[in-house]
């Protein structure tokens, strides 16, 4: 990462050994979580509180059943996104997050958890910024919310094909300023990251000065977030907290500059 003139961060492209490696690292940490279950298992059950689990950039529900089944065993209400394949912002799927948002927070009569996976992440900020009254915290796995959308061409692996995809994309959901100038997000956010993501460039998941938030490393694939059991296990701790008492992570990373 380096800043521009004008203070901007810019961003580098992974390293295309780990883009080459993605798919089998992926596979590497869902063996690992196979292997895991026995230890996630004892992990205390959660108060009940309603968690909206949403998928990244070309993915869909499928993509996130192996979390929301543990969140279902630890005695959360996981619930899907239910808004078929993540093109982006389009008109379906950022207007349906927010109906999805505002109908589970409705049903609940509480605020609910966002969990979001790479671009479900960034959904999950922006729903975060813009309904904090809808939302109890945010979990991002992997998720280049630094990154703006003019720059992903150039600085993420997939960037060319959410590219082709800008003319579906709806005018209400702009990520075209950097994080630092955009409005501060009022709840809990704790940002999981990778080092060795060969999707995005793993700075741009990590959060700026500010209350609330946290930043937490990993050794997951890009890809693998979704279901690689030391994510998995930050993710149940973070749960866990109550209202009003959340407090960062113990492995927590300092936040950046």
């Amino acid at each position: 990462m380096s800043e521009t003139n004008r203070g901007t961060p810019t961003f580098r492209r992974p390293d295309e050994l780990l883009w080459r490696t993605e798919p089998m690292r992926a596979t590497g940490d869902l063996l690992a979580l196979w292997a895991s279950l026995p230890t996630l298992a004892p992990l205390r059950l959660g108060d009940g509180h309603t968690v909206l689990v949403l998928p990244g950039f070309l993915a869909d529900d499928l993509s996130t059943i192996a979390l929301r089944t543990l969140l279902k065993a630890h005695n959360y209400r996981a619930a899907r996104w239910k808004l078929g394949t993540n093109l982006g912002p389009t008109e379906q799927t950022w207007g349906g997050a927010i109906r999805r948002l505002e109908r589970l927070h409705e049903r609940s009569g509480k605020p609910v958890t966002l969990i979001g996976q790479s671009l479900g992440g960034i959904f999950a900020r922006e729903l975060a910024r813009r309904h904090p009254e809808q939302v109890r915290q945010v979990i991002t796995l992997g998720s280049p919310y630094r990154l703006r959308s003019t720059e992903a061409p150039e600085t993420t692996t997939v960037g060319h094909l959410y590219h082709s995809l800008r003319g579906l994309h709806t005018d209400a959901f702009d990520h075209t300023e950097p994080e630092e100038g955009r409005p501060p997000i009022t709840v809990p956010t704790t940002s999981i990251y990778s080092r060795s993501d060969g999707v995005v460039p793993w700075q741009s998941c990590v959060d700026v000065e500010r209350p609330l938030a946290e930043n937490v490393e990993v050794t997951a694939s890009h890809c693998g977030m979704g279901f690689h059991p030391q994510v998995l296990r930050i993710v149940l701790d973070r749960l866990a907290q109550e209202p009003g008492r959340w407090a960062p992570y113990a492995e927590a990373h300092p936040i950046a500059s």
